[in-house]
């Protein structure tokens, strides 16, 4: 979500882009483009919005169409209205009953053993002397 700092770039109904997007603000799509998507924020694909290419984000909500790999460094959601075609790496997805998802999901994630096992000091063996 946009902060009262950040702005969020609109594309409209009536837009079509043909060619790479890239920026630190939040994206929201209600027309077509064709191209890679890499922002520093949210992408919005609202049910109207259309949108082939790579795409890498840190948190992404789909209610439209995109055909194309998806690397979402927090949260994925796939709205009941999504059509969605490529592989997703994300560290959660959400997918709502009705969505239309084909392709492959890699959860980057650690487990939470894992993560507490990682924070925790590690012990350095005593030499004897």
């Amino acid at each position: 979500m946009a902060t009262k700092e950040q702005e969020i770039t609109q594309i409209g109904h009536s837009v079509t882009i043909k060619g790479d997007i890239s920026g630190n603000s939040d994206v929201r799509v209600a027309g077509n483009i064709n191209g890679s998507i890499t922002i520093e924020g949210e992408l919005i694909v609202e049910r109207q919005g259309y949108v082939e290419g790579e795409i890498k984000t840190t948190t992404a909500v789909i209610a439209g169409s995109v055909k194309g790999n998806i690397d979402c460094s927090d949260k994925l959601i796939l709205e009941s209205t999504s059509q969605y075609e490529g592989n997703i790496k994300t560290k959660r997805l959400i997918i709502q009953e009705g969505a239309i998802f084909q392709g492959n999901c890699q959860m980057n994630a650690k487990p939470a053993a894992a993560e507490k096992q990682a924070a925790a000091p590690k012990k350095e063996a005593n030499a004897l002397l």
